[in-house]
């Protein structure tokens, strides 16, 4: 689908070379550039481009948001899309003349268990919870925490860099508002979430941390009709609704979340129709999610601190 279409990806690291990878399959001619070497607008005027893959670190896209306005270029740009109030206002009115063709990263609405959950009556839940963790040391081969985006006090921490569990609680339950941030610190890295509490009102509640020594991601649903328990790391989903537990097949490959988010973009960028996804993460619609994560970054209390080597 993406015949004739220069893409350029922004951004080398892990998210950025998936990116890339995935619009090479999908038929369109790409390009990977890293951070360092972005020169602004003369990067962008160097050769003819249809979209941009903007994945830099969080506190590093505004320029480039600005910049692919001012030449309509369409963008895919990683989640989050901001980590506070006023940088999110500030590039979602630069992004404004491109956001109906742009898109935000929030990959997990298209997972098949997401997808499910977006198609059920919930309007009996009355208390619900999503939590993620894993210890950040153990991500990726040759991974130091220390040296990356997370580690850095603007942009970084767990509350940001695991928010899909935000979104898809804001996604599922929109207006629950947000009443409380927790957050666990450690000395050396003064200004960085390590583990996260997120109470939301219309019982809520959201929790992530770099701690947990095995994956954990789970949803928790209690309604007056129904009790629904996902755990997207182990791939079981069931549910409840008084006449015994039925457990749900949904399958996962874990790039085919990206492909299909992907495969919309460049729907966008060529102007064809996108697919039957119930929450597309366009641009111009996930402002409520992007405002309800940047106000929980800025609410964050700190109220303790963790040790250990994180170098």
């Amino acid at each position: 689908m993406g015949q004739n279409m220069r893409i350029m990806v922004i951004g080398a690291g892990s998210i950025g070379r998936r990116h890339h990878g995935n619009v090479v399959a999908l038929g369109a001619d790409a390009v990977l550039f890293p951070y360092r070497d972005f020169q602004g607008a003369a990067t962008l005027d160097a050769q003819p481009l249809d979209g941009v893959v903007i994945a830099t670190a969080t506190q590093v896209r505004l320029e480039v948001v600005q910049l692919c306005a001012e030449r309509g270029l369409p963008f895919y740009v990683e989640k989050p899309l901001a980590y506070d109030s006023a940088n999110l206002t500030a590039i979602m009115q630069a992004a404004a003349p491109v956001a109906e063709r742009s898109l935000v990263g929030f990959m997990m609405r298209y997972h098949p268990a997401f997808r499910y959950l977006a198609r059920l009556d919930l309007s009996d839940i009355f208390r619900f919870s999503f939590e993620i963790g894993h210890d950040v040391r153990q991500w990726r081969p040759n991974w130091s925490f220390a040296d990356s985006y997370a580690a850095k006090a603007e942009g970084g921490g767990v509350l940001l860099d695991l928010c899909h569990e935000l979104d898809m609680s804001a996604t599922l339950f929109p207006g629950s508002g947000l009443n409380s941030v927790d957050s666990i610190g450690h000395a050396a890295f003064p200004g960085v979430d390590f583990a996260t509490r997120i109470a939301l009102g219309d019982g809520g509640t959201v929790a992530m941390d770099y701690l947990t020594p095995v994956l954990v991601r789970r949803a928790s649903l209690r309604g007056t009709n129904q009790v629904i328990d996902f755990d997207f790391a182990a791939q079981r989903y069931q549910i409840d609704r008084g006449e015994g537990s039925e457990t749900i097949d949904l399958p996962l490959e874990r790039n085919a979340m990206f492909i299909a988010a992907m495969c919309d973009f460049l729907a966008l960028v060529t102007g064809d129709p996108v697919s039957d996804v119930e929450h597309l993460p366009r641009l111009d619609r996930v402002s409520a999610s992007c405002a309800l994560l940047a106000k929980a970054w800025e609410t964050r209390q700190f109220g303790g601190q963790i040790t250990g080597d994180y170098a």
